[in-house]
């Protein structure tokens, strides 16, 4: 069962869902996509770390052969690709790496070299396996090392929880694509609300079963709950505002292996979801 775990913005407790929910599972691997920030590694602090590096193809021009034609710039639709003082230039920030341009080219006058975007570090935290991406800095998108987080994931039998980007960018997309259930985490704000509603919209398209977790609960008006409501979400479970729990939280500790309560808690949240995932 692969659970991906959204929220609309950083901060609402999306990484600390994910990693608490892999902790309780008998055996699980988690998998963070959030490529730009990843930070579930600081709970698990995962041991026999093996680092794989992430490479996408760039296109290069043999100008010897490049007659001008300039079949290329108009094949490729991310304007990756111009002709500027009687020559073809490649902005490989903006690159796809489909690898058309090198297709449409009559003199065969462009080839492709391999370019490292990032890397995926692989460990194991207690009865976890961790896999976490990281995009090195400064590239325009993380999606290829997504890409490479789940072929790594098709070679492991466990129960997966994917810790998914913030918002709801083709990143997000990525992530969620194979999911066989998705988990909503909001805050009890309007900004929550808001934030909710571009993940929920998203989970909709996709025709995902899905269910909200609202975090940081007190006891006032909830913005987060009362869409949930409107629209018919079921809220699977809620975690209320606990300073023992920031604390710890803060201090880079996993509250499924430090208090009773909490794992009791993630592992109802957990029962919950297998069985919505089953009818």
């Amino acid at each position: 069962m692969n659970i991906a775990v959204l929220s609309g913005k950083g901060g609402t407790g999306k990484t600390f869902v994910s990693v608490n929910l892999a902790s309780v599972l008998d055996h699980s691997l988690y998998i963070d996509c959030d490529v730009e920030e990843p930070n579930g590694h600081l709970f698990f602090k995962p041991e026999n770390i093996n680092i794989d590096n992430v490479f996408v193809k760039i296109p290069k021009i043999d100008f010897e052969k490049c007659t001008g034609c300039r079949k290329c710039v108009d094949f490729c639709k991310f304007n990756a690709l111009a002709y500027i003082n009687d020559r073809v230039k490649v902005f490989d920030a903006i690159c796809h790496s489909c690898g058309g341009c090198s297709l449409v080219c009559p003199a065969n006058a462009i080839y492709e070299e391999d370019k490292m975007i990032g890397v995926i570090e692989s460990g194991f935290s207690e009865k976890v396996s961790v896999i976490t991406g990281r995009l090195n800095t400064g590239e325009e998108t993380g999606v290829p090392i997504i890409k490479a987080l789940f072929k790594m994931e098709k070679d492991q039998e466990e129960n997966t929880i994917i810790d998914c980007p913030p918002g709801s960018s083709c990143m997000v997309m990525e992530s969620i694509k194979d999911a066989d259930y998705c988990l909503l985490v909001a805050e009890p704000t309007i900004f929550g609300r808001h934030n909710l509603s571009m993940v929920h919209e998203l989970v909709e398209l996709f025709n995902k079963p899905f269910g909200c977790v609202l975090n940081k609960c007190i006891e006032s008006n909830n913005p987060s709950e009362a869409y949930c409501f409107e629209h018919d979400i079921p809220i699977v479970a809620r975690i209320p505002f606990d300073k023992k729990m920031g604390l710890m939280n803060s201090n880079g500790m996993i509250v499924t292996r430090e208090d009773t309560d909490y794992f009791d808690l993630f592992k109802k949240l957990l029962n919950q979801i297998e069985e919505e995932v089953v009818l």
